[in-house]
């Protein structure tokens, strides 16, 4: 394994999004998809990783082309895979969508009879690198079935137990950190370049544990994958003994917290543990409210809505860049918004992810946010 901590491991879904390349036409009338890798914890590796992170993803495909699809793919965007591993029983999960934008996206998961990244067991797991990274996200549909759930919170409990193995300290950047090119809103210059690279001084302490380290829990309700809101309200709570900081909208907080209102919402999820809660508002924008008093509220960055799908999991990469970055709650939530309002302005999700530039260009006004989807470095 890496000497140095990762900036980012993830854990949990993946699959393959085979998305209309026709917008406005229902599902049965489309003949033509594009073949994306998919799933929210793996697209927000990538976006994190095309923000100059170094991240990692736990996770299980089926052993078939479409989970050697999903490797390659990881690779290509700079996401390390040493963690993702096939399982012979199940095959690799597929998603498909209708588009009808502005708001209305329907899915469809094909993850009978089971997802393989529900077959996550406790005892492949790295725990020592996943106590060890500068952030740890996982999700509400890790904890849908076992062996995901215990594996999942086993590695919650590491993170919130566990004893480093050494390595940068949390406030440092290990070599394999941040890129140079790693951008930082305001001051930037025309490569996406801040000052100081976007580095920061360190995590950002008032979202992270004692030791600085940040664990993430993505509340990502989906009521597919569980028999109802009562099944889940007692995993959900445990995760968040463990959690940092809780990321979800107003339908997700009404199941970790049974509130909805978000300022409720963001108290009660800071009342279970959490430093940093983050409520998703849709057309009002974010709501962050932090254990030590700070409360931001951010508008939506506007864009003409090609697909909303994988806004949300370009937030989830741009807050970790900024939470690991130092940055004070509004800036790290601007940034965030910036980066999934233009993934939401491109048809794909993790291709869509967006580079530094086209952060900084999109909240500058700048037209180099309008760069075309699917590049690499």
């Amino acid at each position: 394994m890496a000497t140095d901590p990762y900036d980012l491991i993830t854990m949990g879904r993946i699959g393959v999004d085979l998305y209309p390349l026709q917008t406005g036409v229902p599902l049965a009338r489309v003949e033509t998809f594009g073949k994306f890798l998919g799933g929210s914890p793996a697209n927000v590796a990538v976006a994190a990783a095309r923000l100059g992170r170094r991240t990692a993803l736990i996770t299980r495909t089926g052993a078939d082309p479409f989970g050697a699809y999903l490797h390659q793919e990881l690779r290509a965007f700079g996401v390390d895979d040493r963690w993702v591993t096939p399982v012979e029983a199940y095959p690799t999960p597929l998603t498909f969508c209708e588009i009808f934008p502005p708001d209305d996206f329907p899915l469809y998961f094909y993850r009978q009879p089971k997802a393989p990244d529900l077959e996550i067991h406790r005892h492949e797991l790295d725990l020592a690198a996943v106590a060890d990274a500068r952030v740890f996200w996982m999700t509400g549909t890790g904890l849908s079935a076992e062996p995901s759930r215990s594996s999942t919170l086993a590695a919650l409990a590491a993170r919130s137990g566990g004893t480093s193995r050494g390595g940068a300290s949390p406030g440092e950047v290990s070599p394999g950190g941040a890129s140079p090119g790693v951008a930082s809103p305001g001051g930037v210059s025309p490569g996406g370049a801040s000052p100081d690279g976007g580095r920061g001084a360190g995590p950002a302490g008032y979202a992270a544990a004692p030791d600085g380290r940040i664990t993430v829990f993505d509340l990502d309700w989906r009521p597919m994958f569980w028999s109802g809101a009562d099944e889940a309200r007692p995993h959900y709570a445990a995760a968040l003994r463990h959690a940092t900081v809780a990321v979800g909208n107003v339908d997700e907080c009404e199941i970790a917290t049974g509130e909805r209102e978000p300022y409720a919402a963001a108290r009660a999820l800071l009342d279970a543990g959490v430093r940093l809660a983050v409520v998703k508002r849709g057309p009002a924008g974010v709501l962050a409210m932090t254990a030590d008093g700070r409360t931001a509220d951010v508008p939506p960055v506007p864009v003409e809505v090609v697909n909303g799908l994988g806004a949300g999991d370009a937030f989830g990469g741009a807050l970790c860049h900024g939470l690991l970055a130092g940055w004070d709650p509004a800036t790290a939530v601007r940034y965030a918004n910036a980066a999934g309002a233009i993934v939401a302005s491109r048809l794909a999700c993790s291709s869509a992810m967006p580079f530094p530039d086209e952060v900084a260009a999109l909240l500058d006004g700048s037209p180099a946010a309008a760069r075309a989807e699917g590049g690499r470095p």
